[in-house]
């Protein structure tokens, strides 16, 4: 097997190019994805190769790039659209909601709406207004969408090529912050033997306590296990990767062996993924929670200037000390 160690920004490159090699009805579109290769760098070297009228420098109109797609998914292409900033996603947010969610509702699911929306989202880079944001809530909350997201290089490779493969529409989120880690990447693992691309998975088998994260926020609560450790404490970490549909048989399963559990977002708490995960939970196993289930999250608050950032984004002491609260009761 071609295994190699990839950033989770490169993972996705490699993803995507595989995703247009393997299906010509495939096109890439979005603000400077083609000459510059994203802001970021993630469609690099993918339009030099594939040509102009695969991956499209689109004008700098997010609405009109997502009302595009539309057109193009139901004459039968697969569009991947890149939203260039988390922040920047709003004015498309009509498109996405009034049409994209609904359009296989309203013709009776006679068509289908095959497209990716991709969105960097979430802090911790130093950026500027509008650059930062999480909003997943808004997307998970609407009928019609799915919405995912990737935590390491593996799920990356996998995850973009499965949600382009997919005839839903989905929200595939990227934790901007996280674009430069690295990590192992099989290039030869079929999709068709792949984890589920809706699927939760157990990231750190643990005994005591239930982390439970998406994004960005995996590493963090994967740091703050290690750190538990050398105290004694053997926590669990579970990535949700999909967070509509959720999927929490094995959020019961470690809850109702650990007794207790902490949810971990950047986005605010304020009616937050947290707040739906930890509602489930409580129905669904109340008579094994030691404690009530405690979320960590970003505060109700626009987000802030680059420079206190740091105070706003939850961190190892935050979910340490939520942890700490668990086994107070």
């Amino acid at each position: 097997m071609a295994t190699e160690t990839l950033t989770l920004g490169k993972a996705l490159n490699v993803g995507l190019r595989k995703a247009l090699e393997n299906d010509p009805k495939v096109v890439i579109m979005g603000e400077d994805v083609g000459k510059l290769g994203g802001v970021f760098r993630i469609t690099d070297g993918l339009q030099k190769d594939f040509g102009d009228q695969r991956v499209i420098d689109t004008p700098l109109a997010e609405s009109g790039i997502i009302g595009t797609a539309v057109g193009l998914a139901i004459r039968g292409y697969r569009p991947v659209c890149e939203i260039q900033f988390d922040g920047f996603v709003y004015p498309a947010y009509d498109q996405i909601v009034s049409q994209v969610a609904k359009m296989h509702y309203r013709s009776r699911g006679k068509l289908n709406i095959p497209m990716v929306i991709r969105i960097p989202f979430g802090g911790g880079i130093g950026a500027v207004e509008h650059h930062s944001e999480s909003p997943e809530a808004y997307f998970a909350h609407t009928a019609g969408l799915k919405v995912v997201s990737c935590a390491n290089p593996q799920d990356a490779y996998v995850m973009i090529q499965q949600a382009i493969a997919s005839d839903d529409p989905i929200v595939f989120l990227e934790p901007k912050r996280r674009y430069w880690e690295k990590g192992p990447v099989d290039l030869d693992a079929p999709l068709s033997g792949a984890y589920p691309l809706h699927s939760a998975r157990v990231a750190r088998a643990g005994t005591d306590a239930t982390l439970l994260a998406y994004g960005p926020m995996v590493r963090t609560c994967l740091d703050a296990a290690t750190a538990a450790a050398e105290d004694g404490r053997d926590l669990e970490v579970i990535d949700l990767r999909t967070l509509s549909p959720l999927d929490l048989g094995v959020v019961y399963e470690s809850v109702r062996r650990t007794g207790r559990a902490v949810v971990v977002h950047e986005a605010p708490s304020n009616v937050g993924l947290g707040a739906e995960v930890a509602a489930r939970i409580t129905e669904e196993c109340f008579y094994s929670l030691e404690s009530p289930v405690l979320r960590v999250a970003g505060f109700d608050t626009p987000y802030p200037a680059a420079r206190v950032e740091e105070e706003y984004l939850p961190d190892l002491d935050r979910v340490l000390d939520a942890v700490d609260r668990t086994f107070g009761w």
